[in-house]
């Protein structure tokens, strides 16, 4: 495995960006099966007739959605750059490559941005 620079916590980086886009997926959507069973230990069915809103999750204003979706961005690049300079420092890549490959993964970045639906995915709704 190359890099480790940085005990490879770039991913921690990755992990933050996801959790956003997962935010902006679920933000008012019903909760699903498997989401309200999890949280069943301690909400029964008399809990969600005083409380029916507990059934979606929460909703973001359109104003936070465009700023997590500017974070999740922010934190894609951050991941990238982090990668890049950990296989340069680490030996992996010298500096023609690090510039090639970082320009690479940039311009990736923008076709999945531009193309990217922060919509839930199949496995994530399954119970």
């Amino acid at each position: 495995m190359s890099g480790g620079t940085f005990d490879y916590n770039q991913r921690l980086i990755r992990y933050i960006a996801d959790d956003i886009a997962g935010e902006i997926a679920r933000s008012g959507r019903p909760k699903t099966p498997r989401e309200l069973k999890e949280e069943g230990y301690y909400r029964d069915r008399e809990w969600y007739e005083k409380y029916p809103e507990d059934l979606n999750h929460y909703k973001y204003s359109d104003e936070l959605i465009k700023e997590f979706k500017n974070a999740y961005k922010a934190l894609r690049i951050a991941e990238i750059y982090a990668q890049r300079v950990d296989w340069l420092m680490a030996g992996d890549d010298g500096e023609e490559s690090f510039i090639e490959r970082l320009k690479e993964e940039l311009d990736a970045l923008k076709v999945e941005l531009k193309n990217k639906t922060f919509e839930i995915e199949d496995d994530e709704d399954e119970d």
